[in-house]
């Protein structure tokens, strides 16, 4: 009993001395610096638009709301909710990212490019041409299991594999599946006459967002963000690799059912608010690493920081590329993303592209 104890503690002290390797002094001024660029930035969000609004405006609208002021009607009605979705959406694929490639110790690996945001996609294609009706939560619930439909079968193609799915083998797997699901939602969308209705959700778009879909993003933002938090100690742990995260303790097969639960919750989340957006989840995790390490401690709130700001800043972006229209800004994530993620293809494919 004695000996059993003395493991446990041996086990425990291993931890936090790895643990503490692991973080950085310099993380929390990243984290705060990083956190009021956001604030700024969706102020200034809120501020610009076809109907200009000054910041005096916005803080009257906040204190003392007249329903009578029609710049404050826009505030609540239109720019809040926008500004709010973007920096959720931002955060929740940003998170996703950083737990995949945590998980599958991949870096190419992101809902977009492991056919977690096309499978989304395809499900709520299929939800709106065959349940038109469908309230929103409903759609959280195609897009959370068409997440998991589009994961598993990129994962499927491993079994086929004889060296299991390297960076590349993944790319390429996910982008087939990708082609896959989006065909057959392009068919479903035809077939059925729906096409404006999912065209919206391949572009990426975020205009028109109503305060029920926001409210909807915050209550899944307070299950996610919590457990990602949970979760943030076993994967710093993981980075190490199964067997020694094993040794340490650590339940790996627990691990990740719990992280593919928290991504498909947040892109099902995404993807049903939104549409498809892709690239995020693959560029945060990188820049993140890059500056604070690899403690998921803080490389987790980190990245959800730092996914809201690049999304907010691309919905900014798309207000201003041909004005008084407004270019999807998917588009612009993609015209970011994609140079990035041939970037890493080559470079983690030993030049195979």
């Amino acid at each position: 009993m004695e000996q059993i104890r003395k493991r446990q503690l041996n086990k425990k002290a291993t931890k936090q001395r790895i643990l503490k390797r692991f973080q950085s002094r310099s993380a929390p001024m990243y984290f705060v610096f990083s956190l009021v660029i956001l604030l700024f930035t969706m102020i200034l969000s809120v501020s610009y638009g076809a109907a200009q609004i000054n910041w005096t405006v916005i803080t009257e609208s906040l204190l003392r709301f007249d329903e009578q002021n029609t710049q404050h009607l826009i505030l609540y009605d239109l720019r809040f909710p926008r500004v709010l979705a973007a920096a959720l959406i931002g955060a929740f694929l940003a998170i996703s990212g950083v737990i995949m490639q945590g998980l599958t110790r991949n870096p190419l690996a992101s809902p977009s490019i492991m056919g977690v945001s096309s499978g989304a996609g395809f499900m709520i294609a299929f939800a709106l041409a065959l349940f038109p009706h469908t309230s929103q939560i409903g759609m959280v619930l195609w897009a959370f299991t068409g997440a998991g439909l589009g994961a598993s079968m990129v994962f499927s193609v491993g079994l086929f594999s004889k060296r299991g799915l390297t960076p590349v083998k993944l790319a390429l797997a996910g982008a087939a599946v990708s082609a896959l699901l989006q065909s057959a939602s392009t068919m479903l969308a035809m077939y059925f006459n729906v096409t404006r209705d999912i065209s919206f959700w391949y572009a990426g778009n975020i205009a028109g967002i109503s305060a029920s879909n926001v409210r909807l993003a915050l209550i899944i933002a307070l299950i996610g963000f919590i457990s990602a938090g949970l979760l943030s100690r076993s994967l710093t742990l993981m980075s190490l690799g199964d067997e020694v995260a094993k040794s340490l303790g650590q339940r790996t097969g627990l691990v990740r059912v719990c992280g593919i639960l928290i991504v498909l919750l947040l892109t099902g989340t995404a993807v049903s608010i939104s549409g498809t957006i892709g690239f995020i989840g693959l560029i945060i995790p990188h820049i993140t690493k890059k500056i604070i390490g690899m403690d998921y401690r803080w490389l987790i709130p980190f990245s959800a920081v730092i996914g809201a700001w690049l999304l907010v800043t691309a919905d900014i972006a798309a207000r201003m590329v041909n004005p008084p229209y407004e270019t999807p800004v998917g588009a612009l994530t993609a015209m970011i993303g994609v140079p990035f993620f041939l970037f890493l293809a080559r470079k983690e494919g030993g030049g195979l592209i």
